[in-house]
């Protein structure tokens, strides 16, 4: 049985039943069962996990916003609040935190968790380097018996995803030769803002600059009107995230992970917008080129995104309508898919699908939950819910810190090869670029005095 399969099918979400470690059953939302969770990033995301958190302690909040902390407080009255997550993390009784800060926290809140013995849910990406989803990665390996981790990508719970994998492994398209997938977003700056007035009174700005380089306060980094988009006002810039890479391309990559059985790719290539130091681009191709597995030959991974778009199967089909998506080569034809939907496209020859043995019911691959996120069921719940749950059993999710650390770290050097202008060999084993070593230094960033991701 693949990894992702157990974890999938021993999910008890709903049953009301937690087997604990001594054996006993108890009510799932007994007291004693409860976790003791601290929400760090009271708003944005944080709006998504009030639902499945209001069935737990909710122990402590923390928010650079002391708006935003007074109304999470009005939820979750009997927790303590912070405005800085290294005081938050070091609370007596904690059992677990909720990551929903801007990203250039996001490895850092994660690996002193895990150091202090927590369990973890980031919201994607995992980190903003490649040196920074390693070490989270690394972490978490050494300590995987003991914690659950979960990173962000919710849409994992659409069944969408295990359908497209059931193709692939039952030979819809013969044997893999390739993968495309593209973002179509277009979030670009010229450059940081221009220093503009002072913080508000109850804005710690200088926390929320964190472990990055100091930049002059301007209030378009917090102009977000919605929960859902304020990570869109910061991500552009490279000292506070990572762009569409590790936005909606942790989630659309996530379509293409689940299916294909990935690690770190052995090289990557890429073009696009003329390198700008301060912020991401737009327009981007990276080309990611993947080693043999049990099940399938090596095979090219290729990533677009601001717009540019590879090839249809078929000159009749318009990817201009698909914003998110993905296109699997095969011998025998394609498989074009988006979040919630698929198409087998046969090729003209070698499609007559005799090939193709089709499984039963029974050997569907389990979803999220059992039924995976269907009309009715919420999907951010139904996700969050297989961490409690893991958090209370056996550990183990389906987007954990290994699985998660792969992608992002695929991600993340396809903009450290747009740095360097040339296509890098790398060594997964050693995280290290083989052929351009001044392409080593853009693994990691620099960080204020004082801050220290390890501690």
């Amino acid at each position: 049985m693949q990894r992702r399969q157990f974890i999938k099918s021993a999910a008890l979400t709903g049953s009301g039943l937690l087997i604990l470690p001594s054996g006993m059953r108890a009510g799932a939302k007994a007291p004693s069962n409860k976790l003791n969770v601290a929400l760090i990033g009271a708003w944005g995301r944080a709006t998504a996990h009030y639902s499945v958190l209001s069935a737990e302690t909710v122990a402590a909040l923390c928010d650079v916003n002391e708006n935003y902390l007074a109304d999470a407080a009005k939820k979750f009255p009997d927790a303590k609040t912070y405005t800085d997550w290294r005081k938050c993390i070091g609370q007596n009784g904690l059992d677990a935190v909720v990551i929903c800060t801007a990203d250039h926290h996001h490895a850092f809140i994660a690996n002193w968790s895990i150091n202090r013995g927590l369990h973890v849910f980031c919201e994607k990406p995992l980190g903003i380097s490649v040196e920074e989803v390693r070490t989270v990665r690394a972490n978490y390996l050494r300590n995987k018996s003991k914690l659950a981790t979960q990173h962000g990508t919710q849409r994992h719970a659409f069944p969408n995803f295990e359908r497209v994998r059931e193709l692939l492994l039952d030979g819809a398209i013969g044997e893999l030769k390739s993968v495309s997938a593209w973002d179509s977003r277009k979030n670009g700056r010229p450059g940081y803002p221009p220093g503009e007035g002072e913080p508000p009174a109850y804005l710690h700005y200088d926390q929320w600059i964190g472990p990055s380089p100091s930049h002059p306060y301007n209030p378009e980094y917090f102009s977000a009107t919605s929960p859902g988009s304020n990570c869109l006002k910061w991500n552009p810039y490279s000292d506070f995230g990572v762009g569409q890479m590790g936005d909606m391309g942790a989630h659309t990559m996530d379509l293409v992970w689940n299916a294909i059985d990935a690690g770190v790719p052995l090289s990557v290539e890429a073009e696009g917008d003329k390198y700008n130091p301060a912020v991401c681009p737009v327009e981007l191709k990276a080309t990611f080129e993947h080693p043999a597995n049990k099940w399938r030959p090596a095979v090219s991974v290729i990533w677009y995104q601001g717009g540019l778009k590879p090839n249809p199967p078929k000159p009749y089909i318009d990817l201009t309508k698909i914003g998110n998506g993905a296109i699997f080569e095969g011998t025998r034809g394609s498989i074009l898919a988006d979040f919630n939907s698929r198409m087998i496209i046969p090729a003209n020859n070698e499609g007559d699908m005799t090939y193709y043995k089709r499984r039963s019911a029974e050997q569907l691959l389990p979803l999220i939950g059992g039924t995976g996120a269907q009309s009715g069921r919420n999907l951010d719940q139904l996700f969050q819910q297989e961490w409690i749950n893991a958090c209370k059993g056996d550990k183990k999710t389906s987007c954990d810190f290994d699985y998660a650390g792969t992608m992002m770290e695929q991600m993340i050097l396809g903009l450290v090869a747009h740095r360097a202008g040339k296509k890098l060999q790398y060594d997964p084993a050693a995280g290290r670029v083989t052929n351009v070593p001044e392409a080593n230094d853009f693994l990691g960033r620099k960080y204020r005095s004082g801050w220290t991701l390890d501690g």
